[in-house]
């Protein structure tokens, strides 16, 4: 009877530089075996691992149904509090989420917004203060949105909403950025030294998959999105820590992609290095690259990192 092959555990990794990165982890790459590459999309990458799933991911219902239970069977938009900064190129996100709110503050925001969108006939939701959720009728026609990745840092012109579909969102998110920009939160948000909530970002349109399976044993990582699907699939989910890498094994899922690449070396590689001895790891960088590290590779010490 032959042996039962033992699954990798995955380590999704920032994008690294070699001048960034110490702690080992370049000798263990170049003793590894490189693999093709993959999606560098971390949507389409966290789709792969799920059946079930669809490109663009229901981020709206998925991540709603993980905070708050009740997602049903209605269609959802994630509708994150954003920044964003007009340049001599047009107006870029800056920022979408993580932008240091508390409940009081994002419910005060969101107060002019919510009566607005029930006009509308849509239900806007604060589930978290970084973490809002816009509820839509049954039937509403979505346009594509784009996420959060893929405009950070971009002008937003070629990020909105477009065709038949997408113009009465873009009317829509025009009128949230008056209303946000007259706020006056936002006044005692720059007399603090922070950055202003001037739009909602919405994407992750769609209906909460009815079931989600996936090869994974486990996950462990602080992505809401890689987490609700975890939940959704019913597999184990443990929030990023030193001692839960250290209790990941064979089948599990490591997210560190959105790590400092300096803090890779420095604070998780000590937790990492003693699985080489008896897992198989597959490395995944953000960029797509990817290696398989086994455990009997650790012996080719002929092979040595590029300077």
């Amino acid at each position: 009877m032959s042996r039962e092959r033992v699954p990798p555990m995955e380590l999704w990794l920032p994008r690294l530089a070699p001048s960034t990165t110490d702690g080992g982890l370049p000798a263990v790459l170049a003793r590894a075996d490189r693999l093709d590459a993959a999606a560098a999309d971390r949507h389409v990458r966290i789709a792969g691992h799920f059946a079930g799933v669809d490109v663009p991911l229901p981020a709206g219902a998925l991540t709603r149904e993980l905070v708050a239970h009740d997602a049903g069977d209605a269609p959802w938009l994630a509708a994150d509090p954003a920044w964003a900064r007009p340049d001599i190129n047009g107006i870029r996100l800056m920022a979408c989420g993580h932008l240091q709110l508390d409940m009081a503050e994002a419910q005060a925001l969101a107060a002019p917004l919510q009566a607005w969108f029930a006009e509308a006939g849509m239900q806007l939701l604060v589930s978290t203060p970084d973490r809002w959720h816009l509820r839509l009728p049954p039937g509403t026609a979505l346009p594509d949105f784009s996420t959060p990745e893929q405009a950070m840092g971009e002008d937003l012109s070629g990020h909105l909403p477009q065709g038949p579909e997408g113009r009465r969102w873009r009317v829509l998110l025009n009128d949230v950025q008056v209303m946000l920009h007259q706020h006056p939160a936002n006044r005692a948000r720059h007399s603090r030294g922070l950055p202003p909530v001037n739009t909602l970002w919405l994407w992750g349109g769609g209906c909460l998959p009815a079931r989600v399976q996936t090869a994974l044993r486990g996950v462990v990582g602080d992505d809401p999105l890689l987490g609700a699907l975890a939940a959704r699939a019913g597999i184990p989910l443990r929030a990023r820590s030193l001692e839960h890498v250290r209790a990941a094994g064979a089948g599990w899922l490591v997210d560190l992609q959105d790590v400092p690449p300096d803090e890779i070396g420095s604070r998780w590689w000590p937790a990492l290095s003693p699985l080489l001895a008896g897992t198989p790891l597959l490395f995944w960088g953000a960029d797509g690259e990817r290696w398989l590290h086994r455990p009997w590779h650790r012996w080719r010490v002929w092979r040595r990192a590029r300077r």
